[in-house]
């Protein structure tokens, strides 16, 4: 029985093993060079004309609990809630001084998605602009929410929603999250339809996300072998033009269809992103490199200071107190470890040679340019 039961936990754990080893087979797989996958050309191009737009406006939130603006501090708001009960009917003497503290103005944004009608709803984001603490639990004010020609295309309102917390007492205060920026779902009703013209007589334009000729290429010849027709034409690197229908409805059925047909995207270009403020290096499938050899070895400088006192004797007439500093400057340099990068390496074995030598993510900012102003870094390197 013993024997049985041991048995059986070998199994297990060889099935365990089993699973794993498939996995990371799959995960090399992915990773292999020459992987690729097929996508919907929907999902690589836009169809020039349909777009959403932004909109913004300047409100009001009230209803807090004691954490609006401070209103000596912020004049805007106190003048806003006068403007605001003035066309209510309400006016207040000349120089009444408002101390409002559940009140504060804020910026609302939205996004006005394309061929949205009038009646449609779509979310808002409040966010505070003056000293308000929190607004969580406040209400948006009837807003209107204006485009870039100064017309107003939506009307905001509603409960925020804040995604935080935060809680003080006796001068201790904790706080999860953001307090002073808020959203509200479906907060604003479409009033106005932004025009967007789906296409000018009889073509469509497509504009691939990146530019990109061989996925041009490949995109026109998927279209024309799907319409058995020279529909679609190559402009540039970025835009196709393909003879649509000119009824509103054959024209979309039309985009429909181009928009589920599926190509392999071409191979993108070779490029390294440095991040020098984070340390973040991102490389894609295609860098490569040429035979190189890289040295690499660090030199600290390590400079010690600590004071040292001075005190006269126990019988001395004019003896003082000094304070002094002793220094202790030294140098360090590690060994050097040289590593030969062998021609045509892909990504796997870069990023495999250049951590055996001992690169932190610092270091590698300093190799990579290093490779490239040698021309052994097949790849364009961008350091934002």
């Amino acid at each position: 029985m013993r024997k049985f039961k041991e048995f059986s936990g070998n199994n297990i754990k060889l099935t365990m093993l089993h699973y794993v080893i498939c996995a990371l087979l799959f995960l090399i797989s992915l990773l292999a060079p020459g992987f690729s996958v097929a996508e919907r050309i929907k999902d690589l191009v836009t169809i020039q004309g349909v777009r959403s737009n932004q909109l913004i406006g300047y409100g009001l939130v009230v209803g807090l609990d004691g954490s609006g603006d401070q209103t000596t501090q912020t004049p805007f708001t106190v003048q806003s809630i006068v403007n605001m009960m003035g066309q209510m009917g309400i006016n207040l003497p000349p120089g009444v001084n408002l101390q409002l503290r559940n009140v504060a103005a804020v910026m609302v944004t939205a996004t006005i998605p394309a061929f949205a009608k009038p009646g449609q709803q779509i979310d808002v984001t409040v966010s505070s602009m003056g000293n308000a603490r929190s607004l969580r639990g406040g209400t948006l004010v009837l807003t209107p929410l204006k485009g870039i020609d100064n017309q107003v295309y939506a009307m905001a309102q509603g409960n925020i929603l804040v995604g935080g917390a935060g809680a003080a007492a006796s001068g201790s205060s904790v706080q999860v999250n953001h307090l002073n920026v808020g959203r509200i779902s479906n907060g604003a009703i479409v009033e106005r339809q932004v025009p967007s013209p789906l296409g000018q007589g009889e073509y469509i334009h497509l504009e691939l996300k990146t530019t990109d000729f061989s996925t041009v290429g490949l995109i026109v010849d998927a279209i024309n072998r799907a319409t058995s027709s020279d529909t679609a034409t190559a402009v540039d690197g970025r835009m196709i033009q393909v003879r649509a229908p000119t009824t509103s409805n054959q024209r979309v059925m039309f985009i429909s269809q181009i928009e589920s047909l599926e190509i392999t995207p071409a191979r993108g270009l070779a490029k390294v992103i440095v991040n020098s403020r984070t340390g973040s290096v991102v490389m894609n499938q295609a860098v490569t490199l040429e035979s190189s050899a890289v040295a690499h070895g660090n030199l600290s400088v390590i400079i010690n200071t600590e004071p040292v006192i001075s005190q006269p004797g126990p019988f001395a007439e004019r003896g003082q107190t000094v304070v002094t500093q002793r220094s202790q400057v030294e140098i360090r340099s590690d060994e050097g470890n040289l590593m030969v990068l062998s021609g045509g390496a892909n990504l796997a074995e870069v990023v495999k040679a250049l951590t055996a030598i001992g690169a932190t993510t610092q270091d590698l900012l300093s190799i990579l340019q290093a490779l490239k102003a040698a021309g052994s870094l097949r790849a364009e390197l961008e350091i934002i």
